[in-house]
């Protein structure tokens, strides 16, 4: 995930800004971290430099 993705994705819940938490990155790429709605409390993870955004009742 590229970080200037931040100014242009939301939560799809609640459409609030998240907040970014890095694990690790690869040059400017972030490979693995965290996006966090500090509104519903619900944390969205990055792997593999890919953000999974589906409500966490809609993952497998």
């Amino acid at each position: 995930m590229r970080p200037d993705l931040m100014e242009v994705v939301r939560c799809p819940l609640c459409r609030g800004e998240l907040a970014l938490t890095v694990r690790s990155r690869d040059g400017e790429e972030i490979v693995s971290g965290t996006l966090a709605c500090p509104r519903c409390h619900v944390d969205y993870p990055i792997d593999d430099g890919i953000p999974d955004l589906l409500p966490p009742d809609e993952r497998t």
